[in-house]
């Protein structure tokens, strides 16, 4: 059992708490999704963004889930496949793949993306959003799995990341993620960012994406599925 499934309410709550963080990294997925067509979010979680998404104009309806959150996410109003990156139970074309967050938690991300160009039409794309493992979040989170958040008050956010949460994720680099999905045939097509100040002061004020990947701890990948 994943701490997904033992702690499915503290996830929603971090980002209750965090709304500026929500609301930032929400415009960024929203900004990539525009204009995408039919949509499966792999890993959608407690369908939290898919829902606030819905609420702008972003209508998801399918997702794959492999913990009790997705329950959650059936509670609001999304279709919930049961089931894992790795191996989706999905037969039909999408016109779009989301991982929002997921990678970090994938056993085998070349083979879950491999997966999302399975259910992906010709030159669909695959929108993949992570914290960056050289960012000042990723950084952060490596060293709270060591030490604990309570050795690192005074330069944590005031309500941190669920370390149970951080102690099961891996914070990929922008050059290993471009690294997988060259190797799994996509083309990377746009990169977008976000949450650019330091952790500490990031939910002060609600941030706009803006185009690369030097600054921001939350990016963006659009790739195109091209072989």
């Amino acid at each position: 059992m994943s701490s997904f499934d033992k702690f499915a309410e503290e996830y929603d709550s971090w980002f209750t708490k965090n709304r500026n963080v929500l609301m930032s990294e929400l415009l960024l997925v929203e900004e990539m999704l525009r204009g995408e067509g039919r949509v499966l979010s792999v890993g959608c979680g407690s369908g939290l963004f898919e829902t606030l998404l819905r609420e702008r104009g972003i209508v998801i309806n399918d997702c794959v889930e492999p913990s009790e959150m997705g329950r959650i996410a059936e509670a609001r109003g999304l279709n919930v496949r049961k089931g894992y990156a790795e191996e989706l139970p999905v037969q039909e074309k999408y016109d779009t793949v989301l991982m929002n967050g997921v990678i970090h938690y994938l056993k085998d991300p070349l083979r879950a993306l491999l997966e999302a160009k399975r259910v992906l039409r010709e030159n669909g794309h695959l929108i993949l959003c992570w914290v960056t493992g050289e960012g000042s979040y990723g950084l952060l989170y490596r060293l709270a799995s060591i030490l604990g958040w309570e050795k690192l008050e005074g330069v944590s956010p005031q309500f941190p990341y669920p370390l149970e949460f951080v102690k099961e994720a891996k914070w990929q680099t922008v050059d290993e993620v471009r690294s997988l999905l060259r190797n799994a045939g996509f083309e990377e097509i746009g990169i977008m960012q976000t949450l650019t100040r330091h952790p500490k002061y990031s939910n002060s004020e609600m941030e706009r994406p803006t185009p690369g990947y030097d600054r921001g701890d939350y990016l963006c990948i659009k790739a195109r599925n091209i072989l």
